[in-house]
C-alpha cells in the first residue's frame, strides 16, 4: 500500500503544491526535503496507522548543478534559483508548524567545491538548514522508501535510485528472511545496513556502490555528441563500465525469486509512455511491474521522436526532454546486466525513506506488513 499523498506530487517536472484541505495537529507532522542535482522536494506528512498521510508537498526543477561538470562550482545562478524554492519550501514548514523534520542534499552538494558556501547561503536567506547526506545513507533512504513494493516471494533483491548527480544500487540477499518478514526486513534497514545485534531476521546488504553518474551528469559527460541514438549507445556502454566493481555484477544469478526496484523520474517517466497516460496518475505507476521488452519498446518510441518529438511529448515534457535519455541509458545498461524480464515502478523516494526513517525511530508507526 503507498503512502496516502496528492494525485501525482513530484511526478512530472512542473512545480507541484498541494495545500492540505485540513489542519492537521501540529505535533504530528514531519517534514523531509530532498535538495538534488535537478530538483528541490519536499513533504510534510503525518503518521497514519503503518503509513502516512501526506498533508502538503512542494517540488520544482532548479537545476542547482547546471555547469558543475564544467567548472566544479555551483554557480550564482543556480544558487539563486534554489534558494527561492527553498523559501517557498520554509514557508509551508512555517504554516504548518512543523517541528520534526529532515531537510538534505546529495550528489551536487557532496561535490562542489563551494557546498559549504551555498548552505551558509540557504540558511541566512532562507532559514533552513540544510545537511549534507553520504552516498550510503542517500542509498539506505531509498531502500526502505521502496518496502512496501518487496514482494514476499523476493530473495534477492536489487533497488536502483537513478538521480540528477549519481545513481544508487543496493543488492540484499533475504533468502534467510521468512517470506511475510520480508518487506518488514527492508523497513529496519532504517537504521543501518549492517545490523549485527538484530533479533529479528535479517535483510543482508550483499553489495552497494553509488554511481557518481545520473541523468545530469550522464548527460553532461556526452553533451559534444551530436547523433541522438549514437549518444544514447555510448551513455548506455559508459554507465555500465562504471558498475564493473559492484559485485554482484561479476555473477551469474538465477531470474528465480529475484526483484528489482526502480525509483526515479527516469522510471516513472517511462512507465507513464507505456501505459499511455495523458495526465500522470500515481495510483496506475506506483508498483506496476514492466517487462523489460515493453522498456525497450518506449526507449526505441522515445528515440524514434528525436529531441523535438520527445520535447512535445506530455509525459516527458520540455524540462525532461534534456534528461529522459541519459536515464533510460542508465535503465536499459541494468537490464543487460541482470538476469530479470521485470522491474517494480517505483513513485517514492529519498523523501519517503526520509519521512519512514523519523517516524519509525520515533515509533509512531503501527505494526503493519513492513
Amino acid at each position: 500500500m503507498a503512502p496516502e499523498r496528492p494525485m501525482g506530487a513530484g511526478a512530472f517536472p512542473k512545480p507541484v503544491e498541494s495545500p492540505a484541505p485540513d489542519k492537521p495537529d501540529s505535533a504530528e507532522l514531519y517534514a523531509a526535503l530532498d535538495l538534488g542535482t535537478n530538483s528541490c522536494r519536499m513533504l510534510i506528512a503525518q503518521p497514519k496507522g503503518s503509513q502516512f498521510h501526506v498533508v502538503d508537498s512542494f517540488s520544482k526543477s532548479v537545476q542547482l548543478g547546471a555547469g558543475l561538470e564544467k567548472s566544479g562550482r555551483l554557480s550564482r545562478a543556480s544558487m539563486g534559483r534554489t534558494v527561492a524554492a527553498l523559501k517557498v519550501c520554509q514557508q509551508k514548514i512555517q504554516r504548518h508548524n512543523v517541528k520534526r523534520m529532515r531537510l538534505v542534499a546529495t550528489e551536487a552538494c557532496r561535490r562542489a567545491l563551494n557546498s559549504r558556501e551555498f548552505i551558509r547561503q540557504v540558511q541566512r536567506e532562507a532559514g533552513l538548514t540544510l545537511e549534507i547526506i553520504q552516498p550510503e545513507e542517500e542509498a539506505r533512504l531509498a531502500v526502505i522508501s521502496c518496502a512496501p513494493l518487496v514482494s514476499t516471494k523476493t530473495e534477492q533483491l536489487l533497488v536502483v535510485d537513478i538521480g540528477g548527480g549519481s545513481t544508487e544500487l543496493v543488492w540484499i540477499d533475504l533468502s534467510s528472511v521468512p517470506g511475510p518478514e520480508r518487506p518488514k526486513a527492508i523497513m529496519r534497514l532504517h537504521a543501518g545496513f549492517h545490523q549485527l545485534d538484530s533479533p529479528f531476521p535479517a535483510a543482508k546488504v550483499v553489495d552497494w556502490i553509488s554511481v557518481p553518474l545520473g541523468v545530469a551528469t550522464l548527460r553532461d559527460q556526452f553533451s559534444d555528441v551530436d547523433d541522438d541514438a549514437a549518444r544514447y549507445a555510448l551513455m548506455s556502454w559508459f554507465f555500465e563500465e562504471n558498475l564493473a566493481e559492484f559485485a554482484p555484477y561479476k555473477d551469474e544469478q538465477t531470474r528465480e525469486g529475484f526483484q528489482i526496484v526502480g525509483t526515479s523520474g527516469t522510471v516513472t517517466t517511462v512507465a507513464a509512455s507505456h501505459l499511455g497516460l495523458r495526465r500522470y496518475d500515481r495510483t496506475k505507476v506506483d508498483g506496476l511491474r514492466m517487462t523489460s521488452d515493453q522498456i525497450e519498446t518506449v526507449i526505441n518510441r522515445y528515440l524514434e521522436l528525436g529531441p523535438v518529438g520527445r520535447r512535445r511529448d506530455p509525459r516527458i515534457g520540455q524540462d525532461r526532454q534534456a534528461l529522459i535519455m541519459s536515464g533510460a541509458a542508465i535503465l536499459q545498461a541494468l537490464l543487460r546486466c541482470w538476469p530479470t524480464d521485470r522491474l517494480s515502478v517505483a513513485d517514492r523516494g529519498l523523501r519517503e525513506g526520509l519521512l519512514y526513517a523519523q517516524m519509525t525511530a520515533d515509533g509512531v508507526l503501527e505494526e503493519g506488513p513492513y
